[in-house]
């Protein structure tokens, strides 16, 4: 795997890499990341990913991380409960 680019974002660090025939985009945000695969012939380089990234896919980006901030907050909730228990 090999780094092509970054792609700056105020909020998450966007790494955007070559694998396999396979742009692998990963983003990350604090403890959490999501990973997007695409067919390099899908779009054309990282200028083509940088189109995809709009502001509509980001907000929904932005979303999922808090989702699983929350959804990470209660299980470690939950293990602590079990464990008093």
């Amino acid at each position: 795997m090999r780094i092509i680019g970054n792609i700056p974002h105020p909020d998450i660090l966007i790494t955007v890499f070559l694998m396999n025939e396979k742009y692998v985009i990963k983003m990350e945000a604090g403890p959490m990341e999501q990973t997007f695969k695409m067919p390099i012939d899908s779009v054309a380089g990282l200028d083509g990913i940088r189109q995809l990234l709009d502001e509509i896919f980001m907000k929904k980006v932005l979303q999922r991380f808090n989702e699983m901030f929350l959804d990470f907050q209660d299980a470690k909730k939950r293990a602590v409960s079990n464990n008093e228990q």
